[in-house]
């Protein structure tokens, strides 16, 4: 199966616990289960590959595989939480998002699946933001949901809950950088519950359980911007994460917006 056409994946119940297998495997990104996807035919060849091309690449042993018991475990809890996990092309993983080089294998998809198929702009910007900074991020949702768009941001302080306070019953997506049950910075996880009752969404490339470390949040800035039609960058300071996600909209060839 072809992962670079999003618009005809459908996956079989089998097919998805394949997938999840791969992507959970160690030394497997997006950018490799795409590569061996494509050359193989399908992740169940490639995951029978795996032992073989580590040997072939000097490891001294094998990395771990994702059991299949270990991934119909995660998609049973997924499912329990009433997380989706959704290939490319499959309703409720965001268009957008899908034609991305990086896009994940299976997106984590919380809330009505149909908010995720509309057309976002991301705001994001300084967690110590300014009262003017706050008040114009609100303003500037506020008028973009009038307009018909979806606010998707990263749930943190400042910029970000701020642009999703004033957008729950319009339409806002949470873009997470550890698990759905891991919600960082914790004091917002009302929030969320709010926005999930009020038929808005989060989204997260990390399994259950994984509390969001530094790395992460680089990884999950780029889908911020894979979402979205353009992105608005507010307060940033030179070296902040909301520049990261300018960088990564740059690279994705989406518009690009900032607020001083």
């Amino acid at each position: 199966m072809d992962t670079q056409a999003p618009n005809i994946v459908r996956l079989t119940d089998a097919q998805r616990i394949d997938w999840l297998r791969l992507i959970r495997s160690d030394n497997v990104g997006p950018r490799t289960f795409r590569s061996l996807v494509n050359h193989y035919g399908s992740a169940r060849a490639a995951l029978d590959r795996l032992p073989d091309l580590a040997k072939r690449g000097g490891a001294s042993r094998p990395g771990r595989i994702c059991s299949h018991d270990e991934a119909a475990s995660e998609i049973a809890r997924s499912e329990r939480m009433r997380v989706a996990l959704l290939a490319p092309g499959e309703h409720g993983y965001p268009p957008r998002l899908a034609l991305i080089d990086d896009a994940p294998p299976l997106l984590g998809v919380r809330g009505v699946s149909d908010i995720q198929m509309r057309p976002m702009i991301g705001i994001v910007g300084s967690r110590n933001a300014s009262g003017a900074g706050l008040k114009f991020a609100q303003t500037l949702a506020c008028d973009l949901a009038d307009a018909g768009f979806v606010i998707a941001s990263g749930l943190a302080r400042g910029i970000d809950q701020a642009a999703h306070r004033v957008t729950v019953a319009s339409g806002t997506v949470a873009v997470l950088a550890g698990g759905h049950d891991k919600i960082y910075p914790p004091e917002h996880e009302d929030l969320l519950l709010e926005m999930i009752d009020s038929g808005s969404g989060a989204i997260s490339e990390m399994p259950l359980g994984h509390a969001p470390r530094a790395r992460d949040f680089p990884r999950r800035n780029r889908l911020i911007s894979g979402v979205a039609l353009g992105v608005v960058i507010i307060e940033a300071a030179h070296r902040s994460g909301s520049l990261i996600t300018a960088r990564f909209a740059n690279e994705q060839g989406r518009e690009v917006f900032a607020v001083p």
